[in-house]
């Protein structure tokens, strides 16, 4: 793991059932003490595992109800001053894929912007925002946020690419194979590799 920021050398299991614990016996009692618990936990932290814990809470289903669009600076904070996948990845998938569910209208074009941003982790964040999504994933939005990063050579991004992609396949894997096909020559390798590795043993459908 690449961090500046020193580990106690929690392990992953042990912190969330501590994580679990603490945050049904020390309840917060407004979506303020929650986002404000959220921060104090993220911009204080001394050890990696204690931003973790910041994004436990951030994801605990005891306030569910407080994630709304009103918590996208927070995440947006998140995700760029953590700046790397450990920390990026779930905020992506869970926080920011359920607002894009929830309020795609809002959200899309946002997305769309972030996929063109300067900073290279919303533009990965902008990319997974849909990974789960199934049959729920916008296609537009998703190819959208694709796109403009073809021909970046961050391996992050090109990553990002071809798991995004995966993702999808398990729900439509002929359009999957259909858009690498039409892609080929922009589409890196590895974003490539990526995005068919679930299909490599399943020869497409006769058409």
């Amino acid at each position: 793991m690449k961090s500046a920021m020193p580990y106690c050398g929690v392990p992953a299991t042990p912190l969330r059932a501590i994580c679990r614990k603490v945050f049904v016996e020390q309840p917060l009692e407004s979506c303020d003490a929650w986002q404000a618990a959220i921060l104090t936990l993220w911009r204080e932290a001394a050890f990696r595992e204690e931003r973790y814990v910041a994004l436990g809470l951030a994801g605990s289903r005891l306030y569910r109800q407080y994630r709304t669009l009103d918590m996208l600076p927070v995440w947006e904070e998140l995700i760029v001053t953590g700046a790397w996948w450990d920390l990026v990845d779930g905020l992506a998938s869970h926080e920011l894929g359920d607002l894009v569910r929830a309020h795609p209208a809002e959200m899309k074009p946002l997305m769309l912007r972030w996929a063109r941003d300067e900073d290279l982790w919303k533009r990965r964040a902008a990319i997974l925002c849909q990974i789960g999504s199934k049959a729920q994933t916008d296609l537009e939005l998703l190819y959208g946020c694709i796109e403009p990063n073809l021909t970046d050579t961050e391996f992050f991004i090109r990553k990002a690419i071809g798991w995004a992609l995966r993702s999808y396949a398990w729900t439509d894997p002929e359009e999957v194979r259909r858009y690498v096909a039409q892609r080929d020559g922009r589409l890196s390798g590895l974003s490539k590799r990526e995005a068919l590795k679930n299909l490599e043993a399943a020869p497409p459908r006769p058409g």
